[in-house]
């Protein structure tokens, strides 16, 4: 119950900052996203993010998968996975996607007990398939809020005026948050990172030409894929994990 009560407390609080925060950006949202009008501070942002990846979490990602075996791996991926079922409900709901949400809510229920924490999925074999995922980027474009401009953010990576605020009400659906004790939530954090991180290893190798180009132009046709729910073509599916 107490978790419960904090969690409802942050989420709210963050709805009152992510509503402001659209409302105030609602003009810019409905610019030309492929003009690009902030590229240069993109490039910027990205060379950054792009650096720190290189000599810091890449080669960390490289380690981990060089002496965890691949079944321990994908059974820790599907473990991170599982937490997102709880954001995932909450915006199938919000679009009003009740078969969803029952499908989503039941494969996190199923998945944590039975499946050991979501080390194994338990639900895929249950007729609970895994959906693509909804998050509050997807929920605003579904209530009209235009996607605006693209936009690289420090240590982020890519994201729009649209998905930028929604990804600060993703955090708060988080579980891994609710942990009281610092140290085991920091270390779930960075497993979460790392997990996911070592999970795109081998979907970075498909990049060709100029590489920021090549992720925005990605980014921007996955995220087409995922609020049109499907009905548009996508080239590119999530990491292996998922």
């Amino acid at each position: 119950m107490k978790v419960l009560v904090r969690l409802l407390g942050r989420f709210l609080l963050g709805s009152a900052v992510v509503i402001a925060s659209l409302l105030s950006t609602q003009a810019m949202a409905n610019s030309d996203r492929q003009d690009d009008p902030l590229e240069s501070f993109n490039r910027a942002v990205f060379v950054f993010n792009d650096t720190a990846d290189r000599w810091v979490l890449k080669p960390i990602a490289r380690g981990y998968r060089a002496v965890t075996p691949n079944p321990v791996e994908r059974g820790f991926g599907r473990m991170f996975g599982n937490l997102g079922e709880v954001l995932n409900t909450v915006n199938d709901v919000m679009q009003w996607k009740i078969g969803q949400a029952g499908n989503d809510a039941g494969r996190f229920l199923v998945n944590s007990t039975v499946g050991l924490a979501g080390f194994f999925d338990v639900a895929e074999h249950w007729d609970m398939p895994k959906s693509d995922g909804e998050d509050f980027g997807q929920t605003f474009a579904v209530w009209g809020v235009g996607q605006g401009s693209y936009i690289v953010l420090p240590f982020l990576g890519p994201s729009t005026y649209r998905d930028a605020p929604g990804r600060v009400l993703d955090t708060f659906l988080n579980p891994i948050g609710y942990i009281d004790h610092v140290p085991t939530r920091n270390q779930l954090y960075g497993a979460n990172t790392l997990t996911g991180r070592a999970g795109l290893l081998e979907t970075e190798k498909l990049i060709s030409g100029d590489k920021y180009s090549f992720i925005r132009d990605v980014y921007l046709q996955r995220r087409d894929y995922l609020i049109a729910d499907g009905l548009v073509e996508d080239d590119f599916g999530d990491s292996e994990y998922e």
